[in-house]
């Protein structure tokens, strides 16, 4: 009777244990497509005020915050006007807020280190620069991420330190050696461009921007032997038909 009565409890909990989990992915299959949505929508209207004229950016992005303030991307966009109009406590402030919202955001993160050298507290800068890099230290699309951010800020050192980590974890990474290629000819270093841009097309063929690169480098581009076989087939076919 007891082992009967055991039974039936252990069916029950089985039971009301399946419907709830069966309830939860139901929830979870109905809500994700409105988070999605949700996440659109906020990355067209910072695309939308983004192309606005500079005098209603900040009202546009107050409004936005208005509406939904644990918006990191609408905090980052409001911290990149205030750090422009040298507000360096502002712009740090809607910095940290973005940061607490989304820890990730390596533009973020560069745009504070940024934000510190402007008011003249460097220590603190060389500070966070570590911590940050130090968060992808261990990751190749991390460390180009966080360099491509800190470029993007004009923090030239902190940029090529975050490429070159990366291509030591990913030596043969053809979109690092892109990078890689790009960062130097911003800087009119044309040969170590042309070494790096070369390794990248020779890693990836398929890369028709770096070929024009390579071309106006003065770099002779040779057709893959895939591609011109490719060739032969088509013209075969045409002649054919």
């Amino acid at each position: 009777m007891e082992a009967r009565m055991t039974r039936r409890v252990r069916s029950r909990k089985i039971v009301k244990s399946f419907v709830f989990w069966l309830f939860a992915f139901s929830l979870l299959i109905f809500f994700c497509p409105l988070l999605i949505s949700g996440c659109n929508d906020q990355k067209a209207e910072i695309d939308r005020i983004q192309r606005t004229p500079a005098g209603g950016r900040k009202a546009a992005l107050l409004t936005l915050l208005d509406r939904r303030f644990e918006n990191p991307e609408a905090h980052f966009e409001l911290g990149q006007l205030y750090q422009a109009e040298r507000l360096w406590s502002r712009a740090e402030w809607h910095y940290n807020i973005a940061l607490s919202f989304a820890p990730t955001n390596r533009q973020a993160q560069a745009a504070m280190v940024k934000v510190f050298i402007g008011s003249g507290e460097t220590a603190k800068a060389e500070t966070y620069a570590d911590v940050y890099m130090s968060q992808v230290a261990g990751s190749p699309s991390g460390s180009l991420r966080l360099g491509l951010a800190f470029q993007n800020q004009r923090l030239d050192e902190y940029a090529l330190a975050c490429y070159q980590r990366a291509l030591r974890l990913a030596p043969i990474s053809a979109e690092i050696h892109k990078q890689m290629g790009y960062y130097y000819l911003s800087k009119s270093d044309k040969v170590r461009a042309k070494e790096y841009l070369t390794r990248s097309f020779e890693l990836d063929p398929g890369q028709p921007e770096v070929a024009g690169e390579l071309g106006r480098l003065g770099v002779e581009i040779k057709i893959p032997q895939e591609t011109e076989k490719l060739d032969e087939i088509v013209e075969e076919s045409a002649k054919q038909n």
